[in-house]
């Protein structure tokens, strides 16, 4: 297991990020990227997590159960 970190300064890099993230990982992102209009749309049905990074104990939650959910289900 491993933790990859995109630092990415516009909204083009997420198609070039998605060429070279791994096929079993679960991407998670921040809570606004929701509102990117079409990109937002696009982030939510490729299934990614979004966290709120403000509320700290909410954003440990949604990783936790994350993790439980791959663990389930050998992800």
């Amino acid at each position: 297991p491993f933790v990859i970190v995109c630092n990415h300064q516009a909204s083009l890099d997420l198609m070039g990020m998605v060429e070279v993230i791994p096929e079993r990982c679960v991407p998670i992102a921040k809570r606004e990227l929701l509102y990117l209009g079409t990109v937002g749309w696009a982030c939510w049905l490729s299934g990614i997590i979004f966290i709120e990074r403000r509320r700290r104990d909410a954003a440990i939650g949604v990783i936790s159960r994350t993790a439980s959910t791959m663990r389930r289900e050998n992800v």
